[in-house]
């Protein structure tokens, strides 16, 4: 049976003594494997070992690039839009992020996608979002407005780590 490994880390070698010196006195007897566990995990700041454990479990969001780091500022920690950007090759970037957002394989009357719109942005425009988004052509329409859908193409390589990173954004806010 394989095992697991889990790196444990300390920033002050000190403090960590201190505290397990604290709570080894609290024993009667000498501890056991698990309590051991438990003393390092809380000497290093967690609940127990199990939260030490979950949290070297999750998965961590990978390192953004100068550009997206840039381009995130116009999104809040749950992946909307808050602003739209001045600059057009920000604005076409932000389009594709949104497209990326979408559901696919379906079409939609024009108030289910201004709902869906909403719920990618918190600027109050899903308006300029949904005609900008056809002008581009990600989106087609009919010529009556009644009907949207998405029009599949590739999303241009410098958008794949912003969609990356407010996809990670989005599966934490649902």
């Amino acid at each position: 049976m394989s095992r697991t490994l889990y790196p444990f880390y300390c920033s002050d070698i000190s403090a960590l003594a201190r505290a397990l010196k604290q709570q080894w006195q609290q024993e009667s007897a000498p501890p056991s494997h698990l309590s051991i566990l438990n003393m390092l995990a809380r000497a290093a700041g967690f609940q127990n070992f199990q939260h030490w454990r979950a949290e070297c479990e999750r998965p961590t969001l990978p390192e953004a690039s100068a550009e997206t780091t840039r381009l995130l500022r116009h999104y809040d920690a749950e992946g909307r839009l808050t602003r739209w950007p001045k600059k057009f090759s920000e604005q076409r970037l932000c389009l594709w992020a949104l497209w990326a957002a979408l559901p696919r394989g379906r079409q939609w009357s024009e108030p289910e996608v201004n709902a869906l719109l909403r719920a990618e942005e918190v600027f109050g425009d899903h308006v300029l979002l949904r005609r900008e988004l056809v002008e581009q052509g990600l989106l087609g329409r009919t010529p009556d407005c009644r009907q949207y859908w998405l029009i599949e193409n590739e999303a241009p390589a410098e958008a794949g780590g912003l969609i990356e990173q407010l996809g990670l954004r989005r599966t934490q806010r649902r």
